[in-house]
């Protein structure tokens, strides 16, 4: 049998993988355009946001990470589609930074928050790019209002299939991120040493059956989601062709008692006959005779 391997980019075994140093610096690296040798040091943070009032929502993170300059890092993996996923990040990186000051503190206590989104389905539908980076800027000049907020955006489905020679590191990453067969982990593995160690912490947890359990029913919740959440939208269509079907049936019946009520009118004919004719009430003959005069 093939040897088992999870998916990168299932969540838990995402935060499986960034538990190994190397592969942390690595891929934060190649997001962040930075050199890998200079990155002396990253920690993986508490991925609970406090809740600084009750009736706050409790965010979860699926890695937080501090830099050596202090700057905190938020990765997160999403698989289903969410078109709120620009306010659902706003939420948490602003959460995250305000959280770094306390009551009495001034202002230059703020250091960089910087969000970094892997998501499997397109969000900027109309780009072709599967990466985006955004920063606070003045609309027309383009100068930067602060730096202390980014958003890095991968779209794994706009992956090219063939790597080139020249593929940036970034990319490189996405593929091995999006890869599920043991022939792809090999070849990306080639490719860059930190890859490769991410490569050797992907094949040490998922021989270890205590992972394993945890990754498969995490992975049985996401595909039990993404059921619900199709044979939802299947009801919904049901329902809403049912009371469209309801609701034209009714409009059909509607306008076709006005032609016959107004022909009948026209031809001056008791209200009795009518009433006998079409099997409407003197209260619904009154308001089709009023709509059709308002016609």
């Amino acid at each position: 049998m093939e040897e088992f391997l999870m998916k990168p980019k299932i969540d838990f075994a995402f935060k499986e993988i960034m538990m190994d140093e190397n592969a942390r610096i690595g891929f934060l690296s190649a997001v962040l355009e930075l050199d890998p040798e200079n990155m002396k040091e990253t920690k993986i943070l508490n991925t609970n946001l406090r809740k600084i009032h009750e009736e706050e929502k409790l965010g979860i993170l699926d890695v937080r990470v501090l830099m050596n300059d202090e700057t905190e890092i938020d990765i997160e993996i999403q698989l289903t589609e969410l078109r709120v996923w620009a306010d659902r990040s706003l939420f948490y990186l602003s959460k995250m930074y305000v959280e770094q000051i306390l009551a009495g503190q001034d202002y230059d206590v703020f250091k960089k928050c910087v969000s970094i989104s892997i998501l499997n389905f397109k969000l900027f539908k109309e780009e072709k790019e599967f990466y985006s980076r955004f920063h606070i800027l003045e609309d027309k000049r383009h100068i930067k209002f602060t730096d202390k907020m980014e958003f890095h955006i991968l779209e794994l489905p706009k992956l090219p299939k063939e790597l080139k020679d020249d593929s940036s590191s970034l990319l490189l990453w996405a593929k091995f991120l999006n890869a599920e067969r043991k022939e792809e982990f090999d070849m990306l593995a080639t490719k860059s040493p930190y890859i490769n160690s991410a490569y050797q912490q992907l094949q040490l947890i998922s021989q270890d059956k205590e992972k394993r359990l945890e990754y498969e029913a995490r992975e049985k919740a996401i595909r039990d989601y993404n059921q619900f959440m199709l044979e939802a939208k299947q009801q919904g269509r049901e329902e809403g062709l049912q009371q469209g079907r309801k609701e034209g049936l009714q409009q059909g019946r509607e306008e076709g008692c006005i032609d016959i009520v107004k022909n009948m009118l026209a031809l001056d004919l008791p209200l009795e006959i009518i009433i006998k004719t079409t099997g409407l009430s003197e209260s619904q003959i009154h308001k089709l005779n009023t709509k059709n005069t308002m016609i």
